[in-house]
């Protein structure tokens, strides 16, 4: 309610200044003075409805209110642009297309209707409807500004329709230079394509998309574990731990999704102390509860339970975790005294209990948290804004 309150403000004000203009330009015409009138008791209507934040009936009154012509036009955009953000498709698109069966719409302006339509076409669940207006404005126009707006609008279509080659194809259409601000979208783009033809043609034709990927955007993590995994299929050790390794340089938040993978490879190589080393690289430059975790277990494997327990309880000290500490109680229970198992052991059911359904990803935009890590983000659709929860309850 209070964002539409704030939306029609603007709008009373520019539809009262026309009318103030309107007047001033028709005193001494008694001709005009029923129209005026009429304007201005609408108006008037209108805004003592948005006074009293009946939202509805203040639309309905300015609607009265706005005759179409060039000056009240983007007046009528908004006004609908407002039906489609209430949910009320239908009677944006009522608005806009009564806009456009007007025959004497400057090319501009029917641009501009053309492309809210598409809008409401594509809120409304009509893509097609939607695609076949934005490639007519694309083939239409030779305004460069309109024409990367209803390309980036098509890309975004593609997107929803999981089109993923032909929201690459279109964004090939663009110049160069106009990529900076989609350029994170076509790396996932490439990578939901590598997943396809992965299963489809193999991993020689995913890897054109692998390296696509990582062109629009070096710093992408989800090209780089997919290459892991393709290499790792191939019993490639050497190459996929040298892939993995790349995750600490593009994005240390993520470092814990290449632990397992990692120790993986290692072990198919019977290189345990490189594993060790690089473990502790990572406590140093991306310290997290699974790297801490992981290096306790090597050092069990390599020494003794109880070197492996004094490393792990200085690193909680350091960075308390219920993960961690839940590993320490199980440490203890499977090689601690009987008496102290079995308080442990209740004190374990406890602390499970903590850990057990709880979220681990989360969106840094809009804070959706789910047990899965989703690349595009379900609730606000953002891409690459999920990873490890951080804290006590997490990483």
């Amino acid at each position: 309610m209070l964002s539409d309150y704030l939306l029609i403000v603007p709008l009373f004000l520019a539809v009262g200044a026309g009318w103030w203009l309107g007047r001033s330009q028709v005193q001494g015409r008694q001709s005009a003075e029923p129209a005026v009138a009429e304007l201005s008791r609408e108006y008037f209507i209108g805004l003592d409805h948005l006074i009293n934040e009946n939202t509805d009936e203040a639309i309905e009154s300015l609607i009265r209110a706005l005759e179409i012509n060039s000056e009240t036009i983007p007046a009528h955009l908004t006004l609908a642009k407002l039906f489609r953000r209430k949910g009320e498709v239908e009677r944006a698109v009522a608005i806009h297309q009564k806009l456009l069966a007007r025959p004497d719409l400057p090319e501009s302006d029917f641009l501009r209707i053309q492309m809210a339509l598409a809008r409401d076409y594509e809120a409304s669940g009509l893509l097609d409807r939607a695609e076949k207006l934005l490639l007519d404005i694309i083939q239409r126009t030779t305004d460069t500004v309109a024409r990367r707006k209803a390309q980036l609008l098509l890309i975004k279509l593609y997107e929803k329709e999981s089109e993923w080659q032909q929201a690459l194809d279109m964004a090939a259409q663009l110049q160069s230079g106009d990529l900076s601000d989609i350029r994170h979208e076509l790396a996932h783009y490439c990578c939901e394509r590598a997943e396809v033809v992965l299963r489809a043609e193999g991993a020689a034709a995913a890897e054109h998309y692998l390296r696509q990927a990582l062109q629009y955007d070096r710093q992408c993590c989800r090209a780089t574990l997919i290459r892991a995994r393709v290499q790792m299929a191939a019993s490639r050790w050497n190459s996929a731990i040298k892939t993995l390794k790349q995750v600490l340089e593009q994005d240390p938040l993520l470092v814990p999704e290449t632990i397992a993978p990692l120790t993986e490879c290692y072990t198919a190589l019977g290189d345990e102390y490189a594993l060790e080393s690089y473990l502790r690289q990572c406590l140093q430059q991306a310290s997290s509860t699974t790297v801490i975790m992981a290096l306790a277990e090597v050092i069990w494997r390599r020494k003794d339970v109880y070197a492996a327990g004094k490393f792990l309880t200085e690193e909680l000290k350091k960075r308390p975790s219920v993960r961690g500490f839940n590993r320490l109680i199980d440490m203890h229970i499977d090689y601690g005294s009987r008496s102290a198992r079995q308080s442990l052991s209740v004190l374990r059911g406890l602390t499970g209990q903590l850990e057990q359904n709880k979220p681990i990803y989360q969106c840094n935009h809009c804070g959706f948290a789910g047990r899965a890590l989703h690349w595009q983000c379900p609730s606000c659709k953002q891409w690459g804004t999920t990873g490890p929860i951080q804290g006590l309850e997490g990483e």
